[in-house]
Formats: structure tokens, sequence, C-alpha cells
């Protein structure tokens, strides 16, 4: 049916549908980037460890704030009236919708260029624009058919993404092995907190679902308890962070490149994992797009503007030609692009923290659904505590860019608890 901001009723994803679509919407190629980051300081068996402990803490985290959107069927930006206000989440929603957009660009750039190299190796015709412009009309067109053509799009692709991993891994052990052995496995690493902050490097990808989460689980079939959530979150997401991680890292550690499509364009003695590689990437961005960066500004747009879902889709694939990825990819642009990452994670954490606490200690797990929907009722307007509460997260989080995630929780949840209680201007939020 049409995606609406309604309580979701018909949920079409059970448990498998539901790991294969967080397994294929978590196919970044920022991964390999955060892999080929730790070289140096970890060695192969921290590494591992390091993301799946990552992994384990966006489960979590997932699990926890999903919570409301999976026993309501409510979407992020509903959930976030009880905490902001009506009037208030439009700042949760820009924080959440800008970066969708401007990743949307960025990665159709990067799949377009993977499917402009296969074209011109395999057929001589090498035209990039056109490339770009026809991969986000297809992405646009998937977007419109909403969840049931999302759900299929995820499952389909999500074994193809698998396969291709597999031989990628091996490719990758075959070929520099001898060099990886003799320097991963007797090198030292550390266990202090480089290790912890190789943890938290895997938390930045996500961190934009961990806030908008309730969008997916309010289409998951009741009678899946917390723990079995956490953990099929958990496991979706950990076998490509744990395969693209380490492919990042070991190629990193063999050829000193870090950019992991020139290390497989270089590699080019082996034509078919060459096009393999770079359909993969192509695939890999629409499959992760379509997810993660189409679904949260749309209903953004349509909880603003009071647009229809289609429509909204269609402005935001429109909206991403216009953050000119093509002048993200450039080398210079790339510290200003990691710039914009540490920025807006500075903002998620504080938000998702309030939205937390709000859930289970404010409304003890109980939402009021008629005034959740009634912009005249008690939420109308703006919750000033959880925009208090926002700034002081942010400000910690600045503060600590490194871990900025994790420092903004503690500030922005304690903050948002304690004016909540005790401050008189909130009364009406209290319920």
């Amino acid at each position: 049916g049409i995606e609406s901001l309604a309580p979701q009723k018909t949920r079409i994803m059970g448990r498998t549908s539901y790991l294969l679509a967080w397994f294929g919407g978590c196919v970044s190629i920022g991964t390999f980037t955060m892999g080929s980051s730790v070289v140096g300081t970890l060695n192969l068996l921290q590494a591992s460890l390091a993301i799946a402990i990552g992994c384990f803490i966006i489960g979590a985290a997932l699990a926890l704030n999903g919570a409301a959107g999976y026993k309501y069927g409510i979407p992020f930006m509903v959930q976030a009236r009880s905490a902001f206000g009506f009037g208030g989440t439009r700042l949760p929603g820009l924080v959440r919708a800008v970066p969708a957009i401007v990743w949307y660009g960025f990665q159709s750039w990067i799949g377009a260029g993977a499917l402009n190299m296969v074209s011109t190796t395999l057929f001589g015709f090498d035209n990039l624009v056109f490339f770009f412009i026809a991969f986000q009309l297809l992405q646009i067109a998937l977007s419109v058919t909403g969840f049931q053509g999302i759900k299929w799009l995820e499952n389909v692709g999500s074994a193809f993404i698998l396969a291709s991993l597999v031989y990628m891994f091996y490719s990758t052990v075959q070929r520099y092995g001898d060099t990886l052995s003799a320097n991963l496995l007797t090198m030292e690493g550390s266990w202090g907190l480089p290790f912890w902050g190789a943890t938290m490097l895997f938390l930045g990808i996500y961190s934009t679902m961990i806030l908008n989460v309730s969008d997916y689980a309010r289409e998951h079939e009741y009678g899946t308890g917390p723990g079995l959530l956490t953990t099929i979150y958990s496991m979706s997401i950990l076998p490509c962070t744990l395969f693209m991680g380490l492919i990042g890292y070991m190629v990193s550690e063999a050829t000193g490149i870090a950019d992991p499509i020139q290390v497989f364009a270089n590699a080019v003695d082996n034509q078919p994992l060459l096009m393999t590689t770079l359909m993969f990437i192509a695939f890999a961005q629409v499959t992760t797009n379509v997810l993660n960066n189409v679904v949260p500004p749309t209903y953004v747009l349509m909880d603003v503007f009071k647009l229809t879902f289609r429509k909204a889709t269609i402005i935001v694939g429109l909206l991403a030609f216009a953050t000119f990825p093509w002048e993200l990819v450039k080398d210079g642009s790339a510290a200003g692009l990691q710039i914009f990452v540490q920025t807006y994670s500075a903002f998620l954490g504080p938000i998702f923290a309030i939205l937390v606490v709000d859930y289970y200690l404010i409304r003890g797990r109980t939402l009021n659904l008629d005034h959740l929907y009634n912009p005249d009722g008690p939420y109308k307007g703006v919750n000033y505590a959880a925009l208090i509460a926002t700034v002081l997260g942010v400000i910690v989080a600045l503060s600590f860019s490194a871990v900025s995630w994790y420092a903004s929780l503690i500030p922005a949840g304690l903050s948002y608890y304690l004016l909540m209680k005790h401050w008189p201007a909130c009364q009406r939020f209290r319920d």
C-alpha cells in the first residue's frame, strides 16, 4: 500500500527478510576505509574483535531505539514528537535528512563510476555523466515502489553481495597471503584506547540508522523479543562489516593503498575479479542508498511539507543531484567530507540519547498515540528541554571528536531527564 506516517498495520518483513534487509543495507564503501585506518595500530585478531564489538554495540542501540517503532508501528518522525514536540522535530529531521541526501549523491556517483569502468572495459563506452543520471533515475524508480520493492531488492541483493565479498576476500588472501601472515599475526598491536577507538569508527557509519531505526522496525512482524532483535541487527551487520573491514585492512597492509576502488582497479591481471568487484560496488550503492538514504529524508519531507511518499522520494532523488557529488570525490575534498561526518555525528548521539531516555524513563515504554498524532494536543510546538539537552550533548561531542558519539550520550540523556522531571515548562510534555 501507499506508505504513510500513520501506525503501520500490515507488517511485510519476517525475521529472515528483516535480517537480509539490514544485511544489504549496511554495505558501505566507507567500511573498507575504516579497515584501512587501523593498520599499524591493531593486529588481525584485534581488528576483527574491534569490528565485532562495534557491531554488537550498534545492534543493542538499534534494538533500544527501534522498540517504539516496533511496538507501535510509528516512524522516527512521529516517535520524536513526544521528546521534541511537533515543531521541534524539524531539528532531528534535518539532522537525519541532510547527511542522507549528501551520501545519496556521493554513493550514486561512486556506483556510476564503477558501472562506467565496466562499460569502458567491456564495450569501450565511456560516459560517466550518462551513467550517473541513469543510475540516479533507476534508484528513484526503485524507491517509488515503497517498502515492498525495497524488501525484494535487499533480499535478492544480499545474496549477490555476500558471494562477491567471499570471492574478493579469497582473492585478497591468495594474492597477498605470504606478506600478510608475516606482518599481521606476529604484530603486538594494542588493547588500549586505540582498540576502543576502533570500535567507535564503525559506529560512525551506522549512527544515522540508529536514529531512524523505527522507520524499518515498523515493517517487521510482531513476536521478536528485544534479545533476538539485538541479535538480528548485530548478525546482519557483522558479516559485511567484518569482510569489508578486513579486506580494507589486509589490502592496505599489503599494498599501502587505502582507496579500495584503486586497489581492485590495480589488480587488472584478473579481469573477472575486477568486473565482479565493480558490479558489486555499483550494486552495493543501490541497496544501501534505497534503505538508508532515501527513506529517512522522504519521511521528513512527508512530515514537514505534507507530501505523498511517491512525490517525496522523487524530490529526494533530485536533491541528490544538487549535492555536487563530483566535487566530494576529489582528493582535496576528502578532508571536508571527514569533517562533515564528524560534525553530523556530534548531533546524532545526543538525539539518540534523548529518544531513548524519553521512551524508557519518561514514558515507561507506553506512548499515547492520540497525542502523537494530534498537532494541537499537548505535544504541539517545541519542547525546549530536548533542544537544550541536544545543544549540551553537541558541545561535549565536539570537544571529544575522536569518540564524539560515545561522549555525547550521558550529557544529553541526563540533562534531558533532569529538565523533564524538574522544569515546570515541560509539564505538558510529561503527559
